[in-house]
């Protein structure tokens, strides 16, 4: 079962919270970090520091984790961020588009990360983990949140919805990309009592959504204090990491689409011809291909949209072989263009769904890439069964919409 605690959290004054709130450190690269470089309050001045470094530091470099630090520092200094007098959860509320979902701030277990309670689909990276353990150690602080799933447990959900009801939010604005935040404090020990029962009896395991490197470099750093025999702070243990877990039923997972620089040698033709052996082939001129259902797929080429459809026998029934990105990968990515590890291969990127497929028709047309793909989205169904097997996903198939913002809530070690 599911091991969560309340923490004594690290939050902005709600005055500043609308500045200082941003997305995720690894959805954005650094020149679009740099551009919030004059904003003071812009949380990207902690989680990625590098932007108030010159431009060809080594954003790996220890000077980028002090600089962070620093950046923290001087925030808590200056009062603009204040911890909480006692251990407590959050509640997070995203509304996107009129659609809700809301999550439970906590601290999740190490040991639950380790032993299989928190489920994975995703392989990670040695350098994106080293990168976040670096971080964690140098500033004592978890500063991205895990983005986790649970199935619905209808008396966590109640006890949330009530929560919302009878109390006021300490937060509530809109971002610029029109993406409304509600946050609550959770700080009455019967019901911080009630949800931590709940979890550690109704919830068998929750699953990484959104976070895998993150999750990973905190548990790593778990692992580096026990050994190095360094003491917990009990009010916030180094062996838990910051989480947002979601019911399933609010959760909504977007297409993560496909664009590749070159046909391998193959005329636009003679790669449509390649394509014939496993999908149905059906022209669609200048409208874009949003797929309807699973096995279909839009393709971009030289200005035009076709809609694939993948035949029988070129995908398989279990968790991995019936994913729209598993067919693309082995019979198209792989098969057809020589491109084997989408991991590490430059030939290949990725456009998140957030983006529309106009950003696939812009990448083509603009002759930076030969053709783009676009999937149906992998259902949240389908992420629990793969977690659940102990199979992982290929690299960068779900992409979640609506993203929660980094320094809404911090976890201090």
């Amino acid at each position: 079962m599911a091991k969560i605690i309340p923490f004594k959290g690290l939050r902005p004054n709600p005055d500043i919270a609308p500045q200082l709130a941003t997305l995720p450190y690894d959805v954005v690269n650094v020149q679009e970090a740099r551009a919030y470089a004059s904003q003071p309050y812009h949380f990207y001045h902690v989680t990625r520091s590098e932007i108030d470094l010159p431009e060809d530091i080594d954003v790996h470099s220890e000077a980028v984790y002090l600089k962070a630090k620093e950046n923290l520092d001087k925030l808590i200094a200056d009062k603009l961020m204040q911890q909480d007098a006692k251990p407590c959860y959050y509640i997070y509320e995203l509304v996107m588009n009129g659609r809700s979902q809301t999550g439970l701030v906590c601290g999740s277990s190490c040991e639950d990360y380790h032993n299989g309670v928190i489920k994975k689909h995703e392989f990670t990276r040695p350098e994106k983990e080293l990168d976040r353990i670096n971080h964690i150690k140098t500033t004592r602080a978890q500063t991205g949140i895990v983005f986790l799933a649970y199935r619905d447990e209808p008396g966590v959900q109640r006890l949330i919805a009530e929560w919302k009801e009878n109390h006021q939010p300490v937060n509530n604005f809109t971002s610029e990309d029109g993406i409304q935040h509600i946050f609550w404090v959770v700080d009455e020990d019967n019901v911080i009592d009630q949800i931590t029962n709940l979890f550690a009896t109704n919830v068998p395991a929750t699953y990484i959504a959104d976070g895998h490197h993150r999750a990973a470099s905190a548990a790593k750093v778990c692992d580096y204090f026990k050994e190095s025999g360094q003491i917990t702070n009990p009010e916030n243990p180094y062996d838990h990491f910051i989480t947002c877990i979601f019911p399933e039923s609010e959760l909504k997972i977007m297409d993560y689409n496909r664009v590749v620089k070159d046909l391998n040698g193959l005329s636009p033709q003679q790669f449509l011809t390649a394509l014939q052996e496993r999908f149905t082939i059906t022209p669609v001129g200048k409208a874009a291909v949003h797929p309807a259902r699973l096995h279909e797929f839009g393709l971009y080429l030289e200005g035009q949209w076709y809609r694939l459809e993948a035949k029988e026998g070129s995908y398989t029934e279990d968790p991995i072989g019936v994913l729209d990105v598993t067919i693309l990968q082995n019979h198209v990515l792989s098969a057809i263009l020589d491109i084997h590890d989408p991991r590490i291969d430059k030939r290949v990127d990725f456009v998140g769904g957030i983006r529309g497929l106009t950003a696939l028709e812009k990448a083509v047309d603009s002759g930076e890439m030969a053709a783009a793909f676009s999937c149906y989205p992998v259902s949240i169904q389908q992420l629990f069964d793969i977690a659940d097997s102990g199979q992982v996903m290929p690299p960068k198939s779900t992409w979640f919409e609506p993203k929660t913002r980094d320094g809404l809530v911090v976890y201090k070690i």
